[in-house]
């Protein structure tokens, strides 16, 4: 077996240069005589622009141009796009939201680029950004998720009424309303989803590049996937052709779903790179990525359950108020309608359900994926109301469980949004998670942190997504003539360790060393498409390394039958090298590659060499699930929180690389515990001023607040993945906030009575509600 071989727990091959300090992210990469550039952005969140004045700032040293809206306007740049079509309730079309580079007429948030500074050096650039005069026609601006479709609600855009860019449904209506009906128990709740900052630890760096003698730029930019972005800003916004520019990622340091999409800065700097035949350089402030990039989440949901005399859920009515900000991002509609509920059902044998989803559109910063991308907030509203079912009907988080689940007997199982889960044993693994967690011995525990004063609580949350569909990934798979190999594909690694695991199942399928193996990433002259995004690269990308890899076996053996004078069907193949069964005949794979540029050895049609190329297009999507439980202790003199105990049990399918599996969890798990407990993005709700705009303000999770995670697996094979795999990415961030949310009431309840309190979670807003000060759930 070679050292890297599927299933070992193998140390990341990228960690080495990275820890060593010689990763190469876009801010290393050297231009000599790069322009440097630097944004003036909106300081109001709603306004009228009046006037420009760029005179003096123009005249300053160093300056070398100053771009507004109206340049935009003068060189037919187009908006940026919503990519995503959505039909509303009444047949027509979701509303456009037009968003050019720089804001031409009017500013709806914080933040929106207004000018475009380009100069010798970056304090010359913002010296001259902060010279520009601007006169503002201030408006009433409007934050609030829901509030913002009120009447009398300050208007974003002439041509939406209400702010409401789309009102979305799916499900029947009316068989939701006849189980209603026949109902022993209807269970309602208002649960809010709270908004979160990414915050990923490398900002969005850029650098284009122009070469004069073909016309053709060169975009490098911290991104998901390159891919995605050229098409849109070379043939929508730039209007030029796609093979005029290329698009490059080195190194990126975190993504999290913030950085799939196209931002206004990416166009302005290739933009000003063709119109002054330079490179420009823009290297974004953490006060500026606070209030330009992506954010996630900010839904308020409305979620009813019709429920018989069992427990058994027979209906779900769900209606969601999705924020999504200022613009519809390029994925924004995507999120909180076909990506946000699929997954409304979980793991449960619901047989109706009906969903309405709003889309408010309000003066602050754009939201879009992060995270598990609607997944999250899905698992969080199912979550939620099966556990407010079991406090109305004397269950326990366990039992309304068991009455609910779906039994592995009845897969493959189609739920009532139409997925079709191919595997899982729910109740089985959620046992198995309990007796690690010792959940039998909890109630004792309790009555220690009684005695010490402190209030106890354990949570229980089960989650199930859904992985690996969507798009193609192609795997090119070539041989050097040093007697490496490598990968080239399109998807792009932001920490989860891609050039690991593509190496590792290559290094397993042809029976190769790992150090012979290299990985091409981000680069759209180099890969084809691709993108990383919602646990796609291992059950996409890694199936198309794996497909490709045998389809590389399956012709060498046809080589080595020529060479050694038998037929095909003779050769076996194992730990790099082809073998006639039964001699001692045998090649190495290095032997035969070298073969294969042979005519002679070559049948008819067979091109020279061993290279592949395989696309792997998804034939369903996977549907990884685990149970999380997490056990706390609430000080009720302050309201704060630990996190003592917190298991999780995953079903991920087949492993790869158990140690990048714990790794994606970990960090997962501290996303959900941060959002439940601590992040939250705050706008003032006069004058649509971000509050949170930095890390004295915003609640980013910290080493004291990350508990320990017991993690193992209780893995059930993937059927519908040659690879047996389900997707791991984002597993972490969508358990984590129910099942901590459960503990936190399950401490507060015997003092408070209530039965929901909304996240995040804080001292204040915990001490509020044990103190009376809180209002209580219905």
């Amino acid at each position: 077996m070679v050292k890297f071989a599927i299933g070992q727990g193998v140390a990341r091959v990228e960690d080495s240069r990275l820890i060593r300090g010689a990763g190469k992210y876009t801010d290393d990469i050297d231009v000599p005589g790069a322009a440097r550039s630097a944004i003036l952005r909106s300081p109001v969140a709603h306004a009228r622009i009046v006037s420009i004045d760029t005179a003096d700032a123009k005249g300053m040293p160093g300056v070398i141009a100053i771009y507004t809206g109206a340049d935009v306007v003068a060189d037919g740049l187009g908006d940026l796009p919503c990519v995503v079509p959505i039909q509303n309730r009444d047949g027509s079309a979701r509303a456009d939201t037009p968003r050019p580079a720089l804001a031409v007429d009017k500013v709806r948030h914080v933040g929106e680029p207004v000018a475009f500074v380009v100069a010798e050096t970056a304090y010359q650039a913002r010296d001259a950004a902060e010279a520009i005069v601007i006169e503002y026609d201030e408006l009433a601006a409007t934050v609030d998720t829901e509030g913002s479709t009120a009447e009398g609600a300050p208007q974003l855009f002439d041509h939406i009424p209400h702010n409401t860019a789309f009102d979305w449904q799916n499900g029947d209506a009316a068989a939701v309303d006849a189980a209603f009906e026949k109902a022993a128990t209807r269970v309602s709740m208002r649960i809010v989803n709270n908004r979160i900052v990414v915050n990923s630890m490398e900002p969005r760096p850029i650098v284009a590049e122009y070469d004069a003698e073909t016309g053709r730029s060169t975009l490098w930019s911290s991104t998901q996937g390159p891919h995605v972005i050229q098409p849109i800003l070379a043939g929508q916004v730039l209007k030029i052709d796609p093979k005029l520019l290329r698009c490059r990622t080195t190194d990126v340091g975190g993504g999290f779903g913030m950085k799939i999409f196209l931002y206004p800065e990416q166009v302005l700097a290739v933009w000003a790179s063709r119109k002054l035949k330079r490179a420009v350089r823009y290297l974004p402030e953490r006060s500026e990525a606070f209030v330009s990039d992506i954010q996630g989440r900010d839904n308020v949901t409305y979620a009813e359950a019709a429920v018989d005399a069992d427990g058994v859920i027979q209906a779900l009515r769900v209606t969601t108020y999705a924020n999504l900000g200022a613009y519809l991002s390029q994925m924004g509609a995507f999120i909180p309608t076909n990506a946000g509920t699929h997954m409304l059902t979980g793991v449960y044998k619901v047989p109706h359900l009906y969903v309405n989803v709003k889309g408010v559109l309000s003066n602050t910063t754009p939201v879009d994926a992060y995270r598990g991308a609607g997944r999250p907030e899905a698992t969080y509203v199912i979550e939620r109301v099966i556990d407010k079912v079991g406090l109305e009907m004397g269950l326990s988080p366990d039992e309304v469980r068991r009455r609910n689940f779906i039994p592995p007997e009845a897969m493959p199982f189609k739920t009532a949004h139409g997925n079709v889960y191919d595997s899982g044993e729910f109740r089985a693994l959620m046992e198995t998670c309990m007796e690690r967690a010792d959940w039998a011995g909890f109630e004792a525990r309790r009555e220690a942190s009684a005695k010490a004063g402190k209030l106890r609580g354990i949570g229980l949350a089960y989650y199930i997504e859904r992985c690996g569909g969507g798009n193609p990934e192609t795997a090119d798979i070539r041989f050097t003539p040093q007697g490496g190999v490598e990968i080239r594909i399109g998807n792009q690694s932001n920490g989860q360790g891609h050039e690991t695991a593509y190496a590792q199942i290559l290094s397993d399928t042809l029976g190769i060393d790992a150090e012979k193996i290299r990985v091409i990433q981000g680069d759209t002259d180099e890969t084809r498409w691709g993108m990383t995004g919602g646990s796609r690269a291992i059950p996409v990308g890694g199936a198309a390394v794996l497909l490709g890899g045998r389809q590389i076996v399956e012709k060498g053996k046809k080589i080595a039958a020529n060479v050694m004078e038998t037929a095909p069907a003779d050769i076996e193949f194992a730990d790099g090298v082809f073998r006639v069964a039964g001699t001692d005949k045998s090649m190495t794979l290095a032997d035969v590659e070298k073969a294969a540029h042979d005519p002679a050895n070559l049948e008819d049609g067979m091109e020279p060499g061993l290279n592949e190329v395989h696309e792997r297009k998804p034939e369903a999507p996977t549907y990884p699930n685990g149970c999380h439980v997490c056990e706390l202790e609430v000080d009720p003199a302050t309201g704060t929180v630990e996190i003592l105990r917190y298991t999780v049990v995953d079903d991920f399918g087949a492993t790869i690389n158990p140690m990048l599996l714990a790794g994606q969890v970990h960090g997962g798990i501290a996303q959900g515990v941060g959002q439940a407990l601590t992040e939250h993005t705050v706008y003032d709700p006069d004058t649509g001023q971000l509050v949170t705009g930095s890390f004295m303000d915003y609640g980013m999770p910290r080493a004291d607040l990350v508990p320990d995670v017991d993690f193992s697996m209780r893995n059930v094979p993937c059927t519908t993945n040659p690879l047996g795999v389900k997707g791991a990415g984002e597993a972490g961030a969508i358990g984590a906030p129910p099942a901590t949310i459960g503990a936190i009431v399950d401490a507060l309840r015997p003092t408070t009575g209530i039965d929901h309190i909304d996240m995040p979670a804080t001292p204040e807003v915990i001490w509020a509600a044990l103190n009376g000060t809180a209002t209580k759930a219905a």
